[in-house]
């Protein structure tokens, strides 16, 4: 948890190259603690800390209260070079920026509460409604569990979901609870991703008051976009959830390529008169070829993160088709990730897999990480199907 300070001043607003830079500068950092991060199933304290004290959890902070307003592309840019140090700190980073936008699209009296005592306060969010609620005075009592809370070692707040209190309707909801409110169970024990504490949040009887409950489904239909004066709250909700998990995978497939560049003029191939990998014709392929999908797949992620950039200057919500167009493109991009990651290990050759090997740790994270919810082909795929065929998406999953 982070410490309580004085109320938020106001400050000159970072330029994307500086924040960049400032994540760039703690990639030596990261990466050396990586293997722990990977063996204690957690961030490093001060590598956390040195996240969050150089600003890169403050991206959609509203300004009146510190933050900086940021745009998509920069904060794709930032978790992209967290992730070539450590990817479970750059998804981490990803996902609590991503809880503060939604704490931020409460009233302002909930904003003040987060932030007004404590501007580098950080919010994790579950968006499945696996709760139980109840209407009482004042706001509603919340009993349930939510999994696959990333962020959870190192959160002040939560945004959980919960379903609509109208029968029959299928309307989400969120309410904004302070972590001191939920217990955290220690549920996170998979193969990949595992120092982002995506552990499982628990409520029991737990009381929130009106102005820190929201429609969650108002969100994904846009009705913030037109309002507020910070721009980055003007974006499409479902393109922000997805954008916010991409980041750390394209990186740490950046640092595989560079691993491999870097370790295959000293290694052969075994069976072959190949004294070092860099001459073999077949390895120089496969590094082109893996070169190629990461180039491709970054590309097409900063081109969905201009766009999203783009509508929220406008103050306008993107149509439906597109908004289910930029997931499936974004899936892909995560697939093809994927995929040069794999490459790369056979490239590197089975010394891969040794346990101080980084690129087993590489690779299992990207395994665990491009098969997220919201990289699933197959339901992104019919998503824009439907939305083509002008038919309702929102009938199969509501992130569109």
């Amino acid at each position: 948890m982070t410490t309580e300070s004085a109320a938020p001043v106001a400050q000159k607003v970072p330029s994307r190259e500086e924040l960049v830079e400032r994540a760039n500068s703690l990639r030596a950092q990261l990466w050396e603690a990586a293997p722990e991060v990977d063996r204690e199933r957690r961030l490093k304290t001060a590598n956390f800390e040195a996240i969050r004290d150089a600003g890169l959890i403050q991206l959609f902070v509203p300004k009146r209260l510190g933050g900086f307003d940021a745009g998509m592309r920069t904060f794709l840019e930032v978790t992209i070079a967290l992730g070539r140090g450590c990817a479970s700190s750059a998804w981490v980073t990803g996902v609590l920026n991503t809880g503060n936008w939604w704490a931020a699209s409460y009233s302002e009296q909930a904003q003040d509460e987060v932030w007004t005592t404590n501007p580098f306060a950080t919010t994790a969010g579950v968006l499945a409604p696996t709760s139980e609620v109840e209407v009482v005075e004042g706001g509603v009592k919340l009993n349930g569990k939510w999994g696959y809370a990333s962020g959870s070692n190192h959160c002040d707040w939560a945004s959980v979901c919960y379903p609509s209190v109208v029968p029959g309707r299928r309307d989400l909801n969120l309410a904004l609870v302070p972590m001191k409110d939920l217990t955290v169970e220690d549920t996170w024990f998979i193969a990949g991703m595992r120092g982002t504490g995506s552990n499982t949040l628990v409520a029991r009887d737990v009381f929130v008051p009106e102005h820190r409950l929201r429609s969650a489904t108002g969100l994904f239909n846009g009705d913030h976009v037109h309002t507020g004066p910070n721009v980055s709250h003007r974006v499409s909700l479902a393109g922000l959830a997805s954008l916010s998990l991409a980041g750390a995978q394209l990186g740490q497939a950046q640092a595989a390529l560079d691993y491999v560049i870097e370790k295959a003029p000293k290694r052969s191939i075994t069976t072959t008169t190949y004294s070092s990998q860099s001459e073999s014709v077949g390895f120089q392929i496969d590094v082109a070829e893996a070169s190629a999908m990461i180039d491709a797949a970054v590309k097409s992620t900063q081109d969905a993160a201009d766009q999203l950039d783009d509508y929220a200057a406008k103050g306008e919500h993107p149509p439906e088709v597109v908004r289910t167009g930029l997931r499936v493109g974004m899936a892909r991009a995560m697939r093809q990730t994927f995929h040069a990651v794999d490459l790369l290990m056979t490239a590197h050759g089975s010394s891969a897999f040794a346990e101080v090997n980084p690129l087993q740790r590489i690779w299992r994270d990207a395994g665990v990480a491009s098969r997220h919810a919201a990289f699933n082909m197959r339901v992104s795929q019919e998503l824009a199907g439907k939305s083509l065929l002008d038919q309702n998406p929102s009938s199969v999953s509501f992130l569109v």
